[in-house]
């Protein structure tokens, strides 16, 4: 079983990296055409805010998986 902190320390680099990762894939998208002239700073935060929802969710979604898999053991 673990403990809090090791699943604290789990828990806090799965969302750094899925954040990374996410952050990896949306800058490859060229957003050039549907950001405003003179928004430019607007844009990057958004896309900032919008990789840390994802990021977090498929971390979320994966942490939620392992906990269950774990779970399992209960059942028989």
């Amino acid at each position: 079983m673990f403990s809090i902190g090791q699943q604290a320390i789990i828990s806090i680099l799965s969302h750094l990296l899925f954040i990374y990762l996410t952050w990896r894939l949306i800058t490859a998208i060229n957003f050039e055409p549907i950001i405003k002239k003179g928004r430019a700073k607007e844009a990057q935060i958004f896309i900032l805010f919008i990789t840390i929802v994802i990021g977090s969710g498929v971390s979320r979604f994966f942490l939620e998986i392992l906990q269950w898999s774990r779970d399992l053991n209960h059942l028989f």
